[in-house]
């Protein structure tokens, strides 16, 4: 219902044929090219504000070019960066830019190494300059560095006081280009090593050279500069010599996927673009473990190392709720059931009245959800069924009989997605006004005065697109009650980890705790949590502590609701409206093996999403909250 920003999303190729195979096989030396196209646009759920992509070409000679790079910003980069190499190849006839080994030697982009990268920022920072991959450049090809990654880091001021501390002077304070340097730096170190060896062992010119690129080792790298990373992170990476990496953070936070075969190595964000772009089972996809990385050398031969420990796996649940593929086997089970296990708790608000309600969903990405509950609908009512038939006896009524069975669960599609809002728009009541008719109702769909509608979302945020929109809309059709049900819990605390909830103010469920809180005499409480937070400003991150709950401690879910709904319904609404929340155990027991669920419980997967937690809350309370 509500546009988040979010994790951004990568990609990457390594050929491990010369491009003649893929030419003669596939038809085309373009066959890596075409498949990471296939891998970003299929990912593009991930990223609109911006694309790029990076190529290595392999033995090049001295004075040719051999990284390449583009990047593009808007909705519409994908396609504009991949038609932008394509046109570069406009210059050449038609039967050269065919030939494989034509291409190899004289074509940009015809490499063996793909990177590729979507972007959705988090920062607010917008713009090319900050379009992944990033390059930093030298002479010497193993020096070269391009560097993507879906990641938010919490700690970017320590990273930035390390590597100032040993000389260095980043030209820009962004989070990707601190850390280009960072790795650049020890990228440096380890080719520096190396080329000591070479030297005592009386090599010189192109034979340090061969000497550095074919043994240096990526781990080493990885090792030294991330181990004082705290955040979620999947980082991916490719030199001027070859080699190429993706490094995953040690809670588990971001996601990676892997496969590899005797053709290529491939590794995505998502498990399901991997499955379409190769056509292979589930079975040979692997996931990159926590704190693991995949490295590949320059000849191609691949492995995984253990970069970081291992901690606690902290999967980002938000990511299975609302922004992964949905068409991944095991997210489309977990999404399901997610809609199942809110049938209790539904019938309850509709006082078990099936017959004179309707379900339905928010487009467009809480319709698996909206399955599950169908089907855990569908098995109440049969359930019902069978009681019904067996008090009847055994002989039946005929009519009576079919009275019975003729009852269905009554589901139609409500609400349409009518238009996008353009963001060009700013002026405040047009854009309200605008707002109010993102969605549509599908007029006719129940009965006035007579039916509940129960529509189904996969989150609530911040409440905005609710109370100016669909609320308002749904009311036209003159329901009796409005029932919003939420696939996930209550949001009630900031990401720090790549999604753009970073603002206590934004949250509805936040909102309505304060106002509980004054409503009931209990300002102490806000002020207690304040002083306490206020107390551990001085304090190592590893000893801070979440005082926000204490906000939320004196009351139910189900207070916490009841004033969100005070708060979000809009003058005028003629439907009673109550809102159903996901509880924190059926996210649990439906996504078990993603248990990052920091949004909803408060529980921080690293130290310093608690640290930037207790700042945001500081700073609510210091920019203008009055006790």
């Amino acid at each position: 219902m509500e546009q988040l920003k979010h994790e951004c999303g990568v990609a990457m190729i390594r050929l491990l044929k010369p491009l003649e195979y893929y030419q003669e096989k596939y038809g085309t030396w373009m066959y890596g090219l075409n498949k990471l196209y296939l891998l970003m646009e299929k990912q593009h759920n991930r990223g609109q504000e911006g694309a790029g992509l990076a190529c290595v070409k392999l033995e090049s000679n001295p004075g040719e070019e051999y990284m390449f790079r583009e990047r593009a910003t808007g909705s519409g980069a994908i396609t504009e960066i991949f038609q932008n190499i394509h046109t570069t190849f406009k210059d050449f006839p038609a039967g050269q830019v065919q030939d494989a080994e034509f291409a190899k030697r004289c074509l940009p982009f015809a490499g063996e190494v793909y990177m590729g990268h979507l972007r959705y920022s988090t920062t607010g920072k917008s713009g090319l300059s900050y379009v992944h991959p990033f390059l930093r450049r030298n002479n010497w090809r193993a020096r070269n560095l391009a560097l993507c990654g879906n990641f938010n880091m919490t700690n970017v001021d320590e990273i930035f006081a390390r590597i100032t501390a040993i000389g260095q002077h980043p030209r820009k304070y962004a989070d990707t280009y601190i850390m280009l340097e960072q790795m650049g730096h020890r990228l440096d170190r380890e080719v520096e090593r190396l080329y000591t060896l070479a030297d005592a062992e009386g090599l010189t010119g192109m034979d340090i050279t061969h000497y550095i690129e074919d043994r240096i080792d990526l781990a080493n790298v990885l090792r030294s500069s991330s181990k004082g990373w705290d955040g979620g992170y999947v980082i991916c990476g490719l030199t001027g010599s070859g080699e190429s990496f993706a490094v995953r953070d040690p809670w588990g936070i971001r996601p990676a996927f892997w496969y590899a075969n005797d053709e290529v190595i491939v590794l995505a964000s998502e498990r399901p673009v991997i499955q379409t772009a190769f056509d292979i089972p589930v079975e040979d996809i692997r996931e990159l473990q926590p704190g693991q990385a995949l490295l590949v050398n320059k000849e191609g031969k691949y492995r995984t190392n253990q970069i970081n420990k291992a901690r606690e796996k902290r999967a980002c649940s938000f990511e299975r709720i609302y922004f992964s593929r949905g068409s991944d086997v095991d997210i489309y089970r977990e999404r399901k059931l997610l809609g199942e296990k809110l049938v209790p708790k539904i019938l309850k608000s509709i006082d078990n009245d099936i017959d004179h309600t309707v379900f339905s969903f928010i487009p467009n990405t809480a319709e698996v959800a909206f399955y599950g509950m169908l089907e855990g609908m569908d098995n109440y009512l049969n359930e019902e069924k069978a009681q019904q038939i067996a008090a009847l006896g055994h002989h039946p009524d005929r009519n009576e009989l079919h009275r019975i069975l003729a009852r269905r669960i009554r589901s139609e599609k409500v609400a349409i997605k009518d238009i996008k809002l353009r963001t060009f728009i700013a002026e405040g009541n047009s854009r309200n006004d605008l707002a109010a008719h993102v969605y549509d109702v599908t007029y006719g769909s129940l009965r006035p005065g007579v039916d509940n509608l129960v529509i189904i979302d996969d989150s609530i945020v911040r409440g905005t697109t609710l109370k100016q929109s669909i609320l308002g809309i749904l009311d036209r059709l003159g329901p009796k009650k409005i029932i919003i049900v939420s696939s996930s819990p209550q949001v009630r605390y900031p990401d720090y980890y790549g999604i753009d909830m970073a603002r206590m103010k934004e949250f509805i469920a936040f909102k309505a705790a304060i106002e509980l809180l004054k409503e009931r005499d209990m300002r102490d409480v806000i002020e207690a949590a304040y002083r306490k937070s206020k107390e551990q400003e001085g304090l190592p991150k590893e000893q801070m502590v979440n005082y926000v709950k204490e906000i939320y401690a004196p009351f139910t879910d189900e207070e916490v609701s009841a004033k969100m709904v005070e708060l979000l319904t809009p003058p005028g609404l003629r439907a009673k409206v109550e809102l159903v929340y996901q509880p924190l155990e059926g996210l649990r027991e439906a996504c078990p093996h993603h248990t990052g669920d920091w949004y909803f419980s408060g529980d921080y997967p690293t130290p310093g999403g608690v640290r930037m937690l207790n700042q945001a809350f500081i700073s609510y309370i210091e920019d203008g909250y009055q006790f």
